[in-house]
Formats: structure tokens, sequence, C-alpha cells
């Protein structure tokens, strides 16, 4: 497996890691009110991989889980804070997990990336890169 397809990564404290076994897609800079109050910033920024690519430990059982949306499932370390995943499980994606791409240990690299709900954005942020911008 070469070392653009196979990424790590952990929380703050490092109560849980993961690894991700395949490639990275779909990278997202999302705006909606959920995403800014769960990250306690202007956007989150995720990547997505399928759930059976992602291997998760966590000895201490700090992962938790939210349910923000029905069916929306966020997960958290209850020790440090930390954002890590969420998927819908009732949506068209069910398989697919998306992954806080901050929260990575490996290098990962992007080219293709979008702005999404920016409806929402905070109103003291400006975008100012070229990517696509989604309501």
């Amino acid at each position: 497996m070469t070392m653009h397809n196979q990424h790590q990564g952990s929380c703050l404290c490092g109560a849980v890691t993961y690894r991700v076994s395949g490639e990275l897609k779909a990278v997202t800079h999302c705006h909606c009110r959920k995403c800014q109050k769960s990250h306690g910033a202007a956007f989150a920024s995720y990547a997505s991989a399928p759930r059976a690519t992602v291997s998760i430990s966590d000895d201490s059982a700090a992962l938790k889980d939210y349910e923000s949306s029905p069916g929306v499932l966020r997960q958290f370390c209850c020790q440090c804070g930390s954002s890590l995943f969420w998927w819908d499980a009732q949506g068209e994606f069910s398989t697919w997990m998306s992954i806080a791409i901050a929260t990575l240990d490996t290098p990962f690299a992007a080219p293709r990336q979008k702005h999404h709900c920016v409806a929402m954005k905070a109103s003291w942020h400006e975008i100012s890169d070229h990517y696509p911008q989604l309501e």
C-alpha cells in the first residue's frame, strides 16, 4: 500500500487513534451551523472514506456519539473534545464516513475541494480561495 492512500490520525489527547486504509475523497469545507458549533470555528473541513476502510482504536472508551440530526451521527473524544467523524446512517452515502482532516497525523494533499452550506457561513469570515461554493 502506498503512503498516499493510507492515513493515520488522532484526537488532541491521543485517546482515540484511527487508520484509513484507502483513498480520502470529497474534501469539503462545511459552513453549516452544526459544523460551526461542533468545531468552534467558521467551518469544518472533512474528507470521506468508506466506513469499512476506517479502523478506530479507542482503548480508553473516549469516543462518544452525538446524533445531531435524525440519522446523522457525530463522534468526538470525550476527554479532549476533538471532533473526529460524522456520517448519515440514512442518507445516500450511509456506508461512508467523513473524517475531520485536521485530525490527520499523516500528510494529506487535497487538490479538489469545495465549500458547502455557504449560505450559513459566519458573517465575519470571507472565503478567499477559488474552490467551488455550494449552498
